[in-house]
């Protein structure tokens, strides 16, 4: 048997095995296989991936050991590893975390797990002329593997669903696969039904976090093997194991859902457009409200803009009504639920339609307080406000999510009663039941949608009728499609303006208008009634007046003045290490302000680089660990060069056995 030298990726945690190691391996080995090897202190061996072929030994090949096994049912593709090698560069991560993106966990099983009966596929709708026009562009790209990026800036219920779906008809037609992705978990079943219906459940996969280990093991087998063409899911489904890949389609493409927060941070549709690119494959994002980064790509030619303004079929927009607040308390009405939004509740549910109220706020009440000193129940761990949830009357953190016991005296002045402010979901639903006793009233979120169960049940009742009212946050605004919603109440329209983020404005005019779009869906008058403590400001005017473009010009305008993207990179530098260890906080910070000074030191720093001063982190610090965070503006196309130096900080710091772990975060959102 012939044998070859190749480097190998170990699955290891260790951050000083991140790098590649050399075996001698079979002639028949391929890039990505999956591969047991020896490795020193473990008598089984480990398992790893292999990175690269026909290598040349960095040491006497006389101490290179052969690989033990290759497990080629659990074995990556040439084109996953070289995107998971591209991760490594583009967000600092180590290998073998990006690798892990691609796998799963779970026992090998059996292929064929499912039995799909045949059931009769629905025809073909017509398509509007803007339909057609998008479908014609998008297809031809795909036809003749011209690898386009397109953005479609379609209203909401234009038709883009059936867009995506002659996209991905005519990726399979020519042997390939589409690969579809939805900002939330609860989207999923949606979606891949629309998909179901047209192309038959067997060639339609799911893939998301919620899965049991079993079900998304089954649905990757299913992908890899090609007997899935279609692939559904939340951002984690990119790394499905597709091959032959005709077209990537994101869906809402606006959603910060598609920013991990997880290691490895990554940007969904970075990891899209990487590997489309290496398949020659046509990318789709889609939106009724795209990003400013996204639409300023479209300005700029790196996206085909595609234009949807008219809803399909006899759909029509809902007339949109401003309430402000301020008067409905100088009229003596204290309560969230305006006197017009009452009255039009009622009316609704009298006429047989629906109703959702959106609060982007869950709980029953945001602070716990003392009236008589001002003790505030904070998390001790972030320091922030506690929220009142009243179905598990406790305290929770909506950080870390612990739980705490509500105290029957204040624990500072020992004062017998403590108050309860602020209005979340839950106490809105109380409220709303109160009000409008005839109706049946169901919440929707993250309180009530943990499992897919949930999610499906609740999105039965009311896309049945069987529930009148709907209150949720922000996951009704991620392209759920209802009927016969005849009224959507935004009741605290501009709470999400003083979120401390640059982005602010840009996600309350999304929410708005999202949320908006929900009323009106099939047809009829319906209405949207926004509340608000600020009906002057630019952004609530311009989100009730449906204008994106006035409203992406004066953004963009803002964001070039203040040098955020699109016009830089955010780059957060995080420093983290446990107390009690020898690094210590002093320690952790000086090795903040070591890196900086090393960055500021850069021979090359680019011209307009703005890098702030590291400040402890008490949010996400907490009781046990130290943590430390300096923000770098790096300007636009200048990224990789800061990612390069922190990738050598990092490894003096290994080399020194330091205890402060060290990790980037490009672009986070709610840092600013």
């Amino acid at each position: 048997m012939f044998m070859k030298y190749v480097d190998v990726v170990i699955d290891n945690k260790s951050e000083y095995m991140d790098s590649f190691f050399t075996y001698l391996a079979p002639d028949d080995i391929n890039v990505g296989d999956k591969v047991s090897i020896p490795l020193a202190r473990k008598p089984k061996g480990a398992e790893g991936y292999v990175v690269s072929i026909d290598t040349t030994p960095g040491i006497e090949t006389d101490k290179v050991k052969e690989i033990i096994s290759i497990d080629k049912d659990r074995s990556l593709t040439p084109e996953i590893i070289d995107t998971a090698i591209w991760m490594r560069s583009r967000y600092g991560v180590k290998y073998i975390d990006a690798i892990r993106m691609f796998d799963v966990t779970g026992k090998r099983i059996p292929h064929h797990i499912k039995e799909y009966h045949e059931t009769k596929l629905e025809d073909e709708p017509t398509l509007s002329e803007e339909q057609k026009y998008a479908a014609l562009d998008i297809c031809n790209s795909i036809d003749n593997e011209l690898g386009k990026s397109f953005l479609i800036h379609g209203v909401t219920n234009s038709g883009k669903t059936e867009v995506y779906i002659r996209a991905a008809k005519n990726a399979i037609a020519k042997g390939k696969t589409a690969i579809i992705l939805v900002p939330e978990i609860a989207l999923s079943s949606q979606i891949a039904d629309r998909f179901s219906k047209r192309f038959g459940k067997d060639k339609v996969a799911i893939m998301h976090s919620k899965l049991k280990t079993s079900e998304r093991l089954a649905e990757w087998m299913r992908i890899k093997s090609g007997e899935a063409k279609i692939v559904v899911g939340a951002r984690t489904a990119v790394f499905a194991p597709a091959s032959d890949i005709g077209v990537i389609i994101i869906d809402e493409e606006h959603e910060s859902t598609y920013k991990s927060d997880h290691n490895p941070k990554f940007e969904t549709v970075d990891v899209a457009f990487r590997r489309a690119k290496y398949h020659n494959a046509t990318l789709v994002l889609g939106s009724a409200t795209p990003s400013i980064v996204s639409y300023n790509r479209a300005m700029d030619g790196i996206y085909q803009l595609i234009e949807m303004k008219n809803r399909i079929g006899k759909s029509i927009m809902p007339e949109v009504k401003i309430v402000d607040m301020r008067d409905e308390l100088r009229s003596g009405n204290s309560s969230v639920i305006s006197r017009k939004l009452l009255a039009s509740i009622e009316q609704t549910v009298n006429n047989g339609d629906q109703v959702i109220l959106f609060l982007n706020r869950r709980g029953f009440s945001t602070q716990v307080l003392c009236p008589e000193c001002g003790y505030r129940m904070m998390c001790p761990d972030c320091d922030i406000t506690l929220t009142y949830h009243k179905r598990d009357n406790a305290a929770i953190c909506h950080y870390c999510g612990r739980k705490f016991k509500i105290p029957e005296i204040c624990p500072e002045c020992g004062n017998s009663t403590l108050s309860f402010i602020g209005t979340g979901t839950e106490r809105l639903e109380e409220t709303i039941e109160e009000l409008v006793p005839n109706a049946k009233v169901e919440r929707f979120d993250l309180d009530t949608a943990k499992n897919s169960s949930e999610i499906k049940k609740t999105l039965r009742h009311f896309n049945s009728g069987k529930t009148n009212i709907l209150v949720g946050t922000q996951i009704l605004a991620k392209g759920l499609d209802f009927k016969n919603v005849g009224l959507v109440g935004i009741i605290l329209a501009d709470s999400s303006l003083n979120i401390p983020d640059y982005r602010s404005p840009e996600r309350t005019f999304q929410l708005i208008t999202q949320v908006s779009g929900r009323a009106g869906r099939e047809g009829g008058k319906s209405k949207v009634i926004l509340q608000t403590y600020q009906p002057e400001d630019d952004t609530i005017k311009k989100a009730a007046n449906r204008d994106y473009y006035g409203f992406y010009e004066q953004e963009l305008a803002h964001r070039k003045n203040m040098n955020y993207p699109p016009f830089s990179d955010i780059i957060t530098v995080i420093f983290v290490d446990k107390k009690g260890s020898k690094t210590e906080y002093s320690s952790t910070l000086d090795h903040a302000n070591d890196f900086r000074k090393y960055l500021l030191s850069m021979k090359n720093l680019p011209t307009g680089t703005t890098i702030y001063e590291p400040k402890l982190d008490t949010q996400r610090g907490g009781a046990d660990r130290n943590r430390v965070i300096f923000m770098i503006k790096a300007p636009r196309g200048t990224r990789s060069g800061f990612v390069n130096a922190y990738m050598n900080y990092k490894e003096l710091m290994i080399k020194h056995r330091s205890t402060c772990h060290i990790e980037l975060d490009i672009n986070p959102y709610g840092i600013i």
